[in-house]
């Protein structure tokens, strides 16, 4: 069973509470309190991880205003002895109190924990930026010795996947900042790919009728249905922590291999070529935001507060509406290209 500990920190100010007013204790393996300090006080939850999400919605709109409130959530990766599952209950004839009238998303991690981890995605850094450049000049080397496999390596090297998750989420959530970073983040990425391939494209001679890159220039309506699905595959992955999937999705994906054959191309003076290899870039990047914004909202991913969510349907929907349009032009393009 995989568990999270939930630390809540209140000040002993915060005055006495019934703690099954709050949240569902039936939710909870186990509790504690301790006094942590003469001015606050920690509570300890031990629960699956399937729950922790709904927990923490019910205790932040709990507590949130109080004097030194916060809440920490852990992983935990083992516990001694094992807990066993509980067996599943009817649901009590009784309605529950108002107070735990929260909808949970249905995801296994809490918002939190996804977004925290989405964020690292689109931390700009030294190392950020080499793997881009690396990845780069290898689906380069692949491409002039029309390699498959060398590509397939580059594109698990890229970290390009990530800001494009990052942006959905920040669609989904009504985030800017966050959505700042990651336009940021998938801009200089574009620039770091292109930069270093057009001048290889000056120097090294470009055949235009390799295999891999004549499969980079031709762009069909499939090509936007597997954009599509690889865009929700992504945002399942990283939401459920099946990382190992995220391997085959980037795969899937191909947002480096048509850049870096946009830029080779664009080197050589093969204009028309690189305007395909482009268009296939710009398929797969507006598939990926698209259905991974589809994909967090059917899962539940919201804001807490009201107000919150009423800023994040009036961004999402005019997020969804753009990538829309955008999608339709792509694939008129595509079909006038054909």
């Amino acid at each position: 069973m995989s568990l999270r500990m939930i630390e809540l920190i209140l000040s002993h100010d915060c005055g006495s509470f019934e703690l099954k007013n709050i949240i569902n204790l039936e939710d909870i393996i186990e509790y504690w309190e301790e006094n942590i300090s003469s001015q606050k006080r920690s509570l300890k939850f031990l629960v699956p991880t399937e729950k922790s999400s709904l927990i923490l919605d019910q205790l932040e709109k709990t507590f949130s205003g109080s004097t030194g409130f916060r809440l920490i959530l852990y992983p935990v990766e083992a516990t001694l002895p094992r807990i066993q599952k509980r067996p599943e209950k009817s649901p009590p004839p009784s309605p529950q109190p108002e107070t735990k009238k929260i909808i949970s998303s249905l995801l296994p991690l809490s918002r939190e924990e996804l977004y925290n981890d989405i964020e690292k995605t689109v931390s700009l850094n030294w190392t950020y930026c080499l793997l881009i450049v690396l990845s780069a000049l290898v689906a380069s080397i692949g491409i002039l010795k029309n390699n498959e496999v060398i590509i397939i390596g580059a594109m698990v090297l890229a970290p390009l996947l990530g800001p494009n998750v990052a942006l959905s989420l920040a669609t989904t959530l009504g985030d800017i900042a966050l959505a700042q970073r990651a336009i940021k983040s998938i801009a200089l990425s574009a620039s770091l790919v292109l930069m270093p391939t057009i001048l290889i494209g000056l120097f090294v001679p470009i055949n235009p009728n390799l295999s891999v890159i004549i499969s980079r220039t031709e762009v069909g309506l499939a090509d936007v249905v597997l954009a599509l699905a690889a865009g929700s595959a992504a945002a399942l992955s990283m939401a459920t922590e099946l990382y190992a999937a995220l391997i085959g999705v980037m795969v899937a994906v191909a947002l480096l291999p048509p850049l870096v054959t946009a830029g080779l191309l664009i080197g050589a003076g093969q204009w028309p070529l690189a305007g395909r290899a482009l268009l296939l870039f710009l398929t797969n990047l507006i598939g990926i935001n698209l259905s991974g914004v589809v994909t967090f909202i059917i899962q539940g991913i919201r804001p807490l507060t009201w107000w919150e969510k009423t800023q994040a349907k009036k961004a999402t929907r005019f997020a969804l509406f753009i990538w829309i349009i955008l999608l339709a032009i792509l694939i008129l393009a595509i079909y006038f290209n054909s």
